[in-house]
C-alpha cells in the first residue's frame, strides 16, 4: 500500500454518524427502519416486564385473600363486579354467573356449572390476549430484522462496486468506506433482532406461566362451586 493511499484511509471518518451520512438513500432508509424497530421492540420489552411484574404481584395478593377463609360472597362484595386486577376479573366473572344462576326461590338453574366455567374461560382468554399483545411484533422483528439489514448491506456493496467501476480504482481509500457503510446495515439488523428474539422467548414463557396460574385458580374455584352445587 502506497503512502498516499494510507494517508487517505487514515483521514476518513469511520464513526457511526459518518457512515450513515455517506450511505445511499436506500441504505439510510434501511438503517432508520432498523433503528425504529429496535426502539419499538425495547418499548414492548419494558412495557411487558412492568405488566407481568404487576400481574404476578396482583395474583399473589388476591390468592392470599381468596384462601384467607373469608366467605366468597364477602370477597366479591369487597372487590365489586368490575375489578381492576386480572385474577379478580376471573373471580368476578365466576361469581356473577353464579349469582345469575339462582332463581328467585333460591334454586339453581340447570347447567349452572357449565355456564360458570365458560364465563371464567372467557375472562381468562381476555386477560391472556392483553398479556400476549405485542409479543408477535417481537417475533416479527427478531425474524426479519437480519434480512432487512442484509438487504441494506447488499445494496450498499452493489453501490460501492459501481463507484469502483466508475473511478477505475480499487485502492483502500475507495473500497473501504462503501464496504463499511454497507456492513453497518447488517450490524443494525442484528442489534434489533438479537434482543427481540431473546426477550420474545422469555416473555412468552412468563406469559404462559401467568396464564397457567389463572387457569389453575379457575379450576380450583370451579371445584369449590361444584361442591356447593352438589350440596
Amino acid at each position: 500500500m502506497d503512502t498516499q493511499t494510507l494517508a487517505l484511509a487514515q483521514e476518513m471518518d469511520f464513526s457511526m454518524w459518518a457512515l450513515f451520512a455517506r450511505a445511499t438513500f436506500t441504505v439510510k432508509l434501511v438503517m432508520l427502519l432498523l433503528l425504529l424497530a429496535s426502539f419499538w421492540s425495547w418499548a414492548i420489552i419494558i412495557q411487558k416486564h412492568i405488566l407481568y411484574r404487576w400481574a404476578r404481584r396482583e395474583a399473589g395478593v388476591f390468592d392470599r385473600s381468596f384462601w384467607s377463609g373469608e366467605p366468597l360472597d364477602g370477597l366479591f362484595e369487597d372487590i365489586g363486579p368490575d375489578p381492576t386486577g386480572n385474577s379478580e376479573k376471573i373471580f368476578a366473572a365466576g361469581m356473577i354467573e353464579w349469582r345469575r344462576s339462582h332463581r328467585d326461590d333460591g334454586r339453581l338453574i340447570a347447567g349452572a356449572q357449565a355456564r360458570i366455567d365458560r364465563s371464567m374461560d372467557v375472562a381468562i382468554n381476555k386477560e391472556a390476549e392483553d398479556l400476549q399483545r405485542g409479543l408477535p411484533i417481537l417475533a416479527t422483528i427478531g425474524s426479519t430484522a437480519p434480512f432487512v439489514g442484509l438487504f441494506g448491506t447488499v445494496w450498499g456493496i452493489m453501490h460501492a462496486f459501481i463507484q469502483i467501476a466508475a473511478e477505475q480504482n480499487t485502492n483502500l481509500a475507495v473500497v473501504a468506506p462503501g464496504i463499511a457503510e454497507a456492513l453497518l446495515a447488517t450490524g443494525l439488523g442484528l442489534l434489533a433482532a438479537i434482543p427481540a428474539v431473546i426477550f420474545y422467548n422469555k416473555l412468552s414463557s412468563d406469559s404462559d406461566r401467568i396464564i397457567a396460574g389463572y387457569e389453575s385458580f379457575a379450576d380450583e374455584f370451579a371445584t369449590i362451586l361444584s361442591r356447593q352445587l352438589d350440596a
